[in-house]
Order: C-alpha cells, then structure tokens, then sequence
C-alpha cells in the first residue's frame, strides 16, 4: 500500500476513488486509508465484494484473451480501466500478436502517474486521463490517433465501469455514441454491478455517492444492463449475458467462487454489425 505522504500530482488521499477501491480488493498498493476504510464499509454491507472483484478482473482478462484468440481483435480502448496490475489488457493482446495496441483511459490522475510510468517503454500503449463520458475527445485523441485505426475492428471495454455514470448522464447514449464511432466487426464488452435488491442498490449506490462526492452513478438491474445492448442494436455473442464468471469459465481459473450474490456484476459482448 502507498504511503500516506508519497502523493502523485492531482490526487485527493481524503476522497475515496472507485479505481483506487479495486485496486484494494485485488491486494494492489496504489490505495489510500479512505480507500481501504471505504471497502471496509461496503464489505459488511456486500461481503461478496472482494470475490465479485476478482471475478470480475479474471473476466477482463479471458475475455480479452478471447477477442484477440479468436475473433482477431488487435486494437483496444479500455474506458475506465483502473490501475494496472497483473496481466493487463496489453500484456493479455500482446502476448497473442506483439502488434496488438491498446489506450487506457481513465479520470483517476494516479492512474496517468502510475500507468504512465509502466507503460512508458511500450510504444503500442498508452494512457489517457479523460473522463469517459466524452466520446469525441477520447477518440480524437492524440492518443488515440496514433494507435487505433477506425478502419479496423475495435474493442471497446466498459468492464464495470457503467455504473459510476449518473442516470442523467445517459450511460446508454454513452454506448450509442462509442458505437457510432466504430466499424463493422468491433465489439464492444460491457458489464456492471447489478442486483435485484432494491434495498442493496440504494444502500450501496448512496453510499458510494457520498463518499466519492458524487463521482458515482448507481448500482443497477440486469434488465437495465440488456438495454445497453438491446437498445444499440449490439449482437450478443455467446454465452450470452451472464453472471460474469459464466462467461466462458477457464477451467484452470483461480479466481475464487462468489459464494453469495447480493449483487454481482452481469453483462457480455456485444457486435457491431
């Protein structure tokens, strides 16, 4: 864990950050005492939270192995990506073609410090602080530009990163608009913190609203996460959208099993036609 004084530029120890959060519950250093007091808090309210965070890391990695295995994707744009740790989306793409490029982006500043510095020798990455709800300058990028070529199939990653957007600020025209931007044969991977709970999605969303002064949308439905695809005419490639540890499992997986699903984080991906 950083020490307190050992402070990147821009960032606010006081303040829990949703990207410093993850990177506690997967046993990351980069976090503060307000980020680890925060999970405290939300594991007495969720103890699932730990295992679905996990979870959820071993599904950005298969599904990332996937993509680039078996559907040739080489290019990828990670929004809301968190702080590196290990087996990252360029380290996964990369070890299957050393040509696969990948953007970072991410508001968190330590996140440009941290993985600004990591990735600093791989000319085939890079990490952009932006805040994801602005579509046409992240991919107008320079960034972005220098690595992702829109004649060629894109991945598009939102991986729990959705519900940190606001209602009023249209996470589904968020979608739309990415969308609109890539070409045929793109996909575009979304999934994000549901739970049929109304008691558990208020309990959590509330807090997370207050704690991360506002930075913080809710936690959500499976039949809101189904209209981020249905309503953007997103073919669903099999297993469909699931429970992410459903999607397509690895036999040899570590990640440990969800033993209680008070929430959970539910989603897929979906293809540009």
């Amino acid at each position: 864990m950083r020490a307190e004084g050992e402070l990147p530029y821009g960032v606010d120890v006081r303040t829990p950050s949703v990207a410093r959060m993850y990177d506690h519950l997967l046993d990351g250093k980069d976090n503060f005492a307000a980020d680890r007091t925060a999970c405290a808090h939300l594991l007495r309210q969720v103890p699932s939270m730990k295992a679905l965070a996990l979870n959820n890391r071993a599904f950005l990695q298969r599904v990332v192995g996937v993509l680039a295995k078996d559907y040739g994707i080489r290019q990828f744009i990670d929004h809301g990506s968190g702080l590196p740790t290990q087996d990252n989306v360029h380290q996964i793409a990369q070890r299957v073609d050393n040509r696969s490029r990948v953007v970072y982006v991410d508001t968190d500043p330590i996140v440009r410090s941290v993985g600004g510095a990591l990735l600093e020798t791989n000319d085939r990455t890079a990490v952009l602080q932006a805040d994801m709800r602005n579509t046409d300058m992240i991919l107008d990028s320079p960034q972005v530009g220098r690595l992702i070529n829109f004649s060629e199939p894109v991945a598009a990653l939102f991986v729990s990163v959705l519900h940190c957007i606001p209602d009023e600020d249209r996470p589904l025209d968020l979608i739309r608009n990415v969308k609109a931007r890539l070409p045929s044969g793109s996909v575009v991977v979304i999934c994000q913190l549901v739970s049929e709970s109304p008691e558990v999605r208020d309990g959590v969303s509330d807090f997370m609203v207050r704690e991360t002064h506002g930075h913080w949308g809710r936690v959500r439905t499976r039949a809101d996460v189904r209209t981020y695809f249905e309503n953007n005419d997103l073919t669903v490639l099999d297993p469909g959208l699931v429970e992410v540890s459903q999607w397509r499992p690895d036999r040899a997986a570590t990640a440990p099993p969800q033993l209680s699903f008070e929430w959970e984080e539910f989603g897929g991906v979906g293809l540009v036609s």
